[in-house]
């Protein structure tokens, strides 16, 4: 029985085959990682309190019948809030931890006994790396390393059958890709260019995780995905943060001329997606997931004021709109990203279900319905400080 920390709201933690799985093996109709052929799993989720792990973990414990392991140091961004739906399941347990400390997972992984780990902890805010990027060479690369080594060892002690449908699901980020023109999509043969400390730290990591596949037979699959938004996001990200300020009448800060362009992604068409690789991907290889949603920054923005001016508006009845103001650029930001979905809609039919319009109205509507979950972060953290203005070396 796994010994759970004490926990406040933000924290409270068969026979031996030795035989390889070939790195690309065909998924069988045995070894299906799913619920498909009515098989629930033990699942290690790493970051489970962060933003996309948080919907993971709902939608999985909402619509199968795994057991979900959730490991989480619980840095800045991770907060037990937004899985309080879920905390008293039976399926469901939290371990506070982090994934770079050895002695812990081998503890976890022998009295929890995974058939699979999704791993989702991760630093990644893009200003956050800027202003410090050890953090995120630590946890993305070391702490990847750490959590790669212990899958190893566990999966050297399961029996041929559960040997076969157990995998390590590396999530990541279209951002390792770098920076598009005008034209063309990420596919998942689009050669990595990443620039800046925390897309290298995710392209590093990916490597390693198709390292251990390529060399020690370890059952991988990887996705990488676009922009997400929706609810529980931190609000240091650009939708909840403009909305936040626009709300306290305050400027909302668009970088550069706001002509960036990102493909957008609700975050529960992402847990589906994510939920659907796992346990029907083939091993070993890549899936992107976008939402097939590209915006300008600045659009995204004026987007936001339109549905706030429609549903909460100003006392003054002016347009949130006269609230937006640019402010100096992300050193080295990317110009624009988009993602080709084709294989993961071709080969496991996903599609995302909310088009950006309607996610970003369903998203507003969430923080005008939630305060008392994002006053209780800027009540302990400076989330809506500006960040990531410090020029490269």
């Amino acid at each position: 029985m796994l010994s759970t920390p004490v926990a406040s709201r933000r924290g409270a933690e068969d026979s031996v085959s030795t035989g390889m799985i070939p790195y690309n093996a065909p998924m069988q109709q045995d070894t299906r990682a799913g619920t498909g052929n009515g098989r629930a799993l033990k699942i290690i989720v790493t970051g489970g309190a962060g933003f996309i792990g948080s919907a993971l973990i709902r939608h999985l414990i909402a619509t199968t019948g795994h057991e979900i392991l959730n490991l989480d140091k619980l840095t800045y961004a991770g907060n037990l809030d937004s899985l309080v739906m879920v905390a008293g399941d039976p399926r469901y347990r939290f371990i506070r931890g982090d994934i770079g400390d050895e002695g812990l997972l081998r503890r976890l992984f022998a009295e929890f006994d995974p058939d699979g780990i999704i791993h989702l902890a991760a630093e990644s805010h893009v200003d956050r790396s800027i202003d410090g990027p050890r953090a995120f060479i630590e946890t993305n690369i070391l702490g990847t390393f750490t959590l790669l080594q212990a899958a190893r060892a566990h999966l050297e002690t399961l029996a041929e059958a559960r040997r076969a449908r157990f995998r390590f699901h590396h999530v990541s980020t279209d951002e390792v890709y770098g920076s598009l023109g005008p034209q063309g999509s990420f596919t998942e043969t689009t050669a990595y260019d990443p620039r800046s400390p925390y897309s290298a730290s995710k392209a590093a990591s990916d490597h390693l995780v198709s390292a251990w596949a390529h060399t020690y037979g370890l059952p991988i699959v990887i996705t990488n995905c676009s922009n997400n938004y929706g609810p529980y996001q931190f609000p240091e990200k650009l939708i909840p943060l403009c909305l936040i300020k626009a709300l306290a009448g305050e400027q909302l800060p668009v970088y550069g001329k706001g002509e960036n362009i990102r493909d957008w992604l609700h975050v529960e068409d992402h847990a589906r997606a994510l939920a659907l690789v796992f346990e029907s991907g083939r091993r070993g290889e890549t899936y992107n997931i976008g939402g097939n949603a590209e915006r300008r920054n600045i659009d995204v923005v004026t987007g936001l004021c339109d549905v706030l001016d429609r549903i909460r508006p100003r006392d003054d009845g002016a347009s949130y709109r006269e609230q937006i103001s640019f402010v100096a650029d992300r050193p080295g930001h990317d110009l624009r990203y988009a993602i080709d979905s084709a294989k993961i809609r071709r080969e496991l039919g996903w599609t995302p279900r909310e088009s950006f319009e309607t996610g970003l109205a369903a998203t507003v509507a969430w923080y005008l319905d939630h305060p008392e979950w994002w006053r209780a972060i800027l009540a302990r953290d400076a989330a809506t400080a500006r960040r990531g203005l410090k020029e490269p070396a």
